[in-house]
This record gives structure tokens, C-alpha cells and sequence, in this order.
């Protein structure tokens, strides 16, 4: 299954003077995982692809912070 939120656990220094932050978080777009864009795509309405930044459903990916997550049922 693709999943577009991915973590990792970065290094923590024993002489780092800032609280250790034990796993990050990023996003990945949906483009990554479309090796060629296939014919006949559903298009949004010219003033919906503006408002959204992409001509495709597909393609568009909104951006959720990390406390938006839960909120649309997806686990991290």
C-alpha cells in the first residue's frame, strides 16, 4: 500500500543542548508513485484546478500538518 506520509528516526546527538525529536515526518506527493499519466485523466473545472494547483484529481495532494492526521482517520 502507498502511503504519502513517511517518518524517519534522525540521529540524536548525546551533546545536542535542544530536546531530541525521536521520529520525523514528511509527505511525499502523489506524483511519485505515477510512472506515466495515462490517457483520458477526469479534469477539475479551470477555476477548481486553479484554487487546488493541479489540472488532475490525482495529482492533488493538500497539505496536513502532523495534529491533522488523526482528524482524517489516517494513522502515522
Amino acid at each position: 500500500m502507498v502511503t504519502f506520509r513517511k517518518s524517519y528516526h534522525p540521529y540524536i546527538s548525546p551533546h545536542d543542548p535542544c530536546n531530541p525529536i525521536y521520529e520525523k515526518y514528511f509527505v511525499t506527493p502523489p506524483n511519485l508513485y505515477i510512472t506515466f499519466q495515462p490517457n483520458r485523466l477526469p479534469q477539475y473545472s479551470a477555476k477548481e484546478a486553479l484554487r487546488k494547483g493541479t489540472l488532475w484529481p490525482i495529482f492533488y495532494d493538500p497539505y496536513y500538518g502532523p495534529n491533522e492526521v488523526e482528524e482524517r482517520g489516517e494513522s502515522q
